[in-house]
């Protein structure tokens, strides 16, 4: 008990001491003075944007913290995506599609059969797998890349960009959410398979004539 009321007077001798107050008193006054900095800058811009909104008057306070609310949502938004991005271009470049011999001895149209009977069944996840397969597999029959077991599909999209990046960022879209369900195990939705199902036919279905005019022959 002695001990427990020697450390609560050391404490309060702490806390009195002028080296204490005065480490307080700064840290405090710099959170103070960048948050003043702050909103004065915040309230200039303002001034600039809107001349009619005067700093000093008492509706310019309101609209000062909305400015501030909103430039936090925004980071915060910007923040979440780049990490989001991050994370797809890990994926990317660590997993290969193409798993196995017999999975690139099938042709496109066997995966999309697989593909429509694993969708019957309710399997989307798996119907997902064989529609990129088979999208994988009618680029490499078109030659515009080479399908390989130990390629990942960072490596596909490197050789589709040097080709055409518009059509090599719409393949970015699908091997990405390809990879977030076949990797990520995620669990998707049957409107969210539907989604990906109509995207990958506008490839499949159109044929070559029209995407040969997206897509430079490699010759």
């Amino acid at each position: 008990m002695l001990d427990a009321h020697k450390a609560k007077d050391d404490l309060q001798q702490i806390l009195s001491e002028e080296e204490y107050r005065v480490y307080y008193n700064q840290t405090k006054g710099f959170i103070e003075t960048w948050w003043e900095k702050a909103k004065d800058w915040i309230a200039k811009q303002l001034e600039k944007i809107l001349p009619s909104i005067d700093s000093a008057n008492g509706a310019a306070g309101p609209v000062l913290i909305g400015v501030i609310v909103v430039t936090i949502i925004l980071l915060v938004i910007i923040a979440l995506f780049l990490v989001r991005n991050v994370k797809r271009n890990r994926i990317l470049k660590g997993q290969k599609p193409l798993q196995s011999m017999k999975e690139i001895n099938w042709s496109y149209s066997m995966h999309l059969q697989e593909a429509g009977t694993l969708e019957a069944q309710g399997r989307y996840e798996q119907a997902t797998r064989h529609l990129f397969l088979a999208l994988l597999l009618y680029f490499h029959e078109k030659e515009w890349l080479e399908a390989r077991i130990w390629k990942t599909n960072w490596d596909y999209y490197e050789e589709l960009r040097k080709i055409n990046k518009h059509c090599a960022d719409q393949f970015y879209d699908l091997a990405a959410f390809f990879d977030e369900v076949t990797y990520g195990e995620r669990t998707i939705t049957k409107e969210e398979f539907d989604q990906f199902r109509t995207r990958t036919f506008e490839w499949l279905e159109q044929g070559p004539t029209h995407q040969e005019g997206r897509l430079e022959n490699r010759s």
